[in-house]
């Protein structure tokens, strides 16, 4: 799974997912990617199982980047217990992800495979999503 090495403070205030992200809207890498409609948490297990459904696609051709990475701890307390005594501890991590956000990008494979490649991703994932190409994003119509 993924999750950082090291963080500065254990635990984070859960945050606002409201609002357009700042960056990773353009696809740098590859020649298609999977953009996010809708703002969600996205947790590290989450993201391996889609990275897995695409490489096992295009059969480990091509070549698969993942834009996004959980770098925010969620804790959660045990069942039945009672209010206060602190923060609970971290159970996982997430990534907060945004409308527009590229988050995964394909490249080396023919259209139809990639396409195939990220609709078989995008069914692992808690967010509905769209798969564009690079030409579709930087001419301004999928934003």
């Amino acid at each position: 799974m993924l999750m950082p090495k090291r963080v500065k403070r254990r635990k984070q205030f859960r945050g606002s997912m409201a609002g357009t992200p700042t960056r990773g809207t353009q696809i740098n890498y590859g020649d298609y990617g999977l953009v996010a409609v809708e703002p969600a948490w996205i947790k590290s297990n989450q993201i391996e199982a889609a990275r897995v459904a695409m490489t096992r696609y295009i059969k480990r051709g091509g070549k698969v980047w993942i834009k996004i990475f959980p770098d925010k701890p969620v804790t959660t307390k045990p069942a039945e217990t009672r209010m206060g005594s602190g923060k609970g501890t971290v159970e996982y991590w997430v990534a907060v992800v945004k409308p527009g956000r590229v988050m995964f990008e394909i490249a080396g494979v023919a259209e139809e495979t990639a396409r195939e490649a990220l609709r078989l991703a995008m069914h692992k994932l808690p967010v509905k999503c769209k798969i564009v190409s690079k030409a579709e994003l930087e001419g301004g119509e999928a934003k």
